[in-house]
């Protein structure tokens, strides 16, 4: 691998006609969009939280329900910004050639990628402010304080925007994906407790949990749920970070080297 793919990024602000392009090609199926981003997790708040609610009344000295929304909020935002990254991220580099028509004008490589990860951190704050008001419209939060998981829902999309997009510089095609969600999106979401707490799982799962991405979004939201600050909420806002920026640099570095072929 060359110096070259291996720089630091460097970004301008040619990243926002990008992200601009995305939203006017998406405001064309916006309704089908949002439609299918929140249908997946509504169904997993209403039927696991009305069903098993009314068998665990309380857990994590909450109500089952709150319990289950503030991990719903997270892992919603979660899958919109993994599906973005990847499905559409992917149909844009490869199948459409996108990106090749960008790259012809006055953009890099970088502003793009960047764009691409904001645009799906976007989609991402729309999955999770949609999920978050059916949450109030429940009675489930009142707390000014759940405000917070609007702007915690848009860094969990840029940190699965970004892990994401590696997994899309590596794929050969859309089959690749299927690897990508049975072996870390759908075992994130059992073991980060979105539908149970962490500490019921085995001390050894529990430090593989304590390390993902996902447990530290809801170690954020369900105390701001229940319209208490989080503990230690700036460490897990800087793994967070950190999961973000990491991963927005290596996907770069594997762009830049599957381009240069």
């Amino acid at each position: 691998m060359s110096a070259h793919h291996l720089a630091p990024p460097r970004l301008s602000l040619r990243f926002f006609p990008i992200w601009r392009r995305h939203m006017l090609v998406w405001r064309k199926v916006a309704a089908t969009s949002i439609l299918g981003h929140i249908a997946d997790p509504m169904i997993y708040l209403l039927g696991l939280g009305y069903g098993l609610g009314s068998l665990l009344p309380e857990m994590g000295g909450t109500s089952y329900m709150v319990f289950l929304a503030a991990g719903t909020i997270c892992y919603s935002t979660m899958n919109s910004a993994s599906f973005e990254a990847l499905y559409s991220g992917f149909a844009r580099m490869h199948e459409q050639r996108t990106w090749e028509a960008i790259l012809n004008t006055p953009v890099t490589l970088d502003d793009v990628v960047l764009g691409e990860i904001l645009w799906a951190a976007s989609k991402s704050l729309l999955s999770g402010t949609a999920v978050l008001a059916v949450a109030w419209l429940l009675g489930l939060s009142h707390s000014p304080l759940s405000l917070w998981l609007i702007p915690l829902s848009l860094l969990v999309g840029l940190c699965f925007a970004s892990l994401g997009l590696i997994a899309t510089a590596l794929a050969p095609s859309y089959d690749f994906f299927m690897y990508y969600f049975t072996l870390i999106i759908t075992p994130m979401m059992l073991l980060c407790g979105v539908f149970f707490p962490v500490t019921q799982l085995p001390p050894l799962w529990q430090g593989v949990s304590a390390i993902l991405p996902l447990t530290h979004a809801i170690d954020i939201a369900r105390p701001l749920m229940n319209g208490v600050a989080p503990p230690g909420m700036w460490l897990h806002v800087a793994v967070l970070l950190g999961y973000a920026l990491a991963g927005f640099y290596v996907s770069l570095v594997l762009f830049r080297r599957r381009l240069a072929q």
